[in-house]
């Protein structure tokens, strides 16, 4: 039984060291499908080599598979310090993910031969037998494991404490099969060295978490400068904010920079501008936007009556009303009373609204998707046909959406596709200049484009209600949407869908 239950701690440290190195992966790099593609592709491989080298072992199997676990314990505790070091540090990132990954996926799959044998030793019985007893043992805690990552190891200690609180379970699981239950195989020497082992790898662990703050804040010096305001860890995203007294003010989500405080106001008077000024404007939702900036455009227009603001992390919208200089960015737009903040997934939210319902959402006026292009690291969902047909389900007759189609031109079409196969007609526009120029010097020709859909094809011009925007002109409008509607591809690319494009 014993045994039975390392192979069950065993099996959901595996996988949850699996799954921090997924998770990590999305949080720097973005793209969780091809991170959960390599991690998973290389792991399985790995375990499958693992096996085939513990096969040199079964002769002593109590020893080999305490020094398997130590290994194990000491590899996968310090894997999320280790590969976030390189990233903020080396800029090898993926390398040494392939390669942590594999060291892991070996010691993962060695467990099981040796496991096997030990089982056999204590109990005299069928091999069949064994393995199910033993595969039932690992499959149930790779289940448990599976879902104490997202609900309890993530949301309370992140990633990096995380792994470290495993790779310490880890160890005493090891400990426990072969320093008590199997203590005759290793002599005493040997035992002893083992027990200073299984101490060791607990004390590094110890010391990792207790110097895990310092090596975070280094690297983000490193990252971001000596400045930084604000750094978190959210369910979501990582949120960095940073800026000294005199300089921009500059938030990254996930290392990416999102927000350069002296040009900011080009993209979200961009997104919001020339969609407020088509047409009414007193309902408007906004899917995104966290940071408060582009809701601050939206407040400027005299017509508005409410606004939604559906966003999936609710620390970024707090951040925007507590940190002084981002919430005088946004003009404090989150506490204006005009405004109701829904902590939610956009495309969930959209899914669940009902716009017929009494006191329900919608119809709106305006729906602004404040939303990164996938070109720019935003998710693919948030621009496909299913994402805007459920949008277009919330609009009033007259209504408009808007969003960013980042500054690659194959990216444009591809959202365009998207829009018009939910029935919609399409007008697209850009703002010259660089969203981040400010904090990041870029191509001087650099442009962003953006997409005004409606039911009829919109007007592109700018609203008398509201301050005149500093990014845009009625001139700089009619020329950009003359300059890109010229580009059309004859075939334009297909449009986004949840299975691909189409």
């Amino acid at each position: 039984m014993t045994v039975l239950m390392a192979a069950f701690v065993c099996a959901a440290c595996g996988l949850v060291y699996e799954l921090e190195l997924v998770a990590l992966g999305d949080y720097l790099l973005g793209d969780a499908v091809t991170q959960t593609s390599v991690v998973l592709s290389v792991m399985v491989f790995a375990m499958g080599l693992g096996s085939l080298l513990a096969k040199r072992f079964t002769h002593r199997p109590a020893t080999a598979f305490a020094l398997v676990e130590c290994a194990l314990a000491l590899t996968g505790g310090l894997s999320v310090l280790t590969l976030y070091s390189c990233w903020a540090w080396l800029g090898r990132y993926q390398t040494a993910m392939v390669g942590l990954t594999c060291l892991i996926g070996i010691l993962i799959g060695a467990e099981i031969p040796l496991l096997m044998t030990l089982i056999q030793r204590i109990r005299r019985e069928d091999a069949g037998r064994a393995a199910a007893d033993l595969f039932a043992a690992d499959y149930v805690g790779a289940l448990i494991g599976g879902l104490a990552f997202p609900f309890l190891i993530l949301p309370t200690l992140g990633p990096g404490d995380g792994a470290l609180l495993t790779g310490a379970v880890n160890a005493v699981a090891g400990a426990a099969v072969v320093l008590w239950l199997f203590r005759e195989e290793p002599v005493p020497r040997i035992r002893r060295l083992l027990w200073a082992g299984c101490l060791l790898v607990l004390a590094v662990l110890a010391a990792a978490a207790a110097g895990s703050d310092t090596v975070e804040r280094a690297a983000r010096h490193t990252l971001y400068g000596d400045q930084v305001r604000y750094a978190t860890r959210s369910r979501h995203q990582e949120i960095v904010l940073t800026g000294p007294a005199e300089g921009p003010l500059r938030l990254y989500l996930d290392g990416r920079l999102a927000v350069c405080g002296t040009d900011e106001y080009r993209a979200s008077e961009g997104l919001v501008h020339p969609a407020m000024a088509a047409g009414p404007d007193a309902r408007v939702l906004l899917l995104g936007g966290g940071d408060g900036l582009a809701l601050r455009e939206v407040l400027r227009h005299r017509g508005v009556r409410t606004v939604r603001l559906v966003d999936a992390d609710p620390v970024l919208p707090r951040l925007a009303r507590t940190d002084p200089a981002l919430a005088t960015l946004g003009d404090h737009s989150l506490d204006d009373p005009r405004v109701r903040t829904t902590v939610a997934d956009p495309m969930a939210w959209l899914r669940g609204a009902d716009p017929g319902a009494p006191g329900g959402d919608g119809p709106y006026d305006v729906v602004l998707a404040d939303l990164p292009a996938p070109a720019d690291g935003g998710p693919v969902k948030f621009h496909s046909q299913e994402f805007y047909g459920l949008a277009t389900r919330l609009l009033s007759p007259g209504g408009r959406i808007a969003v960013r189609a980042g500054s690659d031109p194959d990216g444009l079409w591809q959202i365009d596709s998207g829009l018009r196969t939910a029935g919609l007609q399409t007008a697209p526009y850009a703002v010259p200049g660089s969203p981040t120029a400010g904090c990041r010097p870029g191509p001087p020709d650099t442009a962003q484009n953006y997409l005004l859909a409606a039911a009829g094809r919109p007007p592109l011009t700018l609203a008398p209600d509201a301050p005149p925007p500093r990014a845009l002109t009625p001139d700089t409008l009619r020329t950009s949407t003359a300059r890109l509607t010229s580009t059309r591809p004859a075939r334009p690319p297909a449009a986004l869908t949840l299975l691909g494009p189409r």
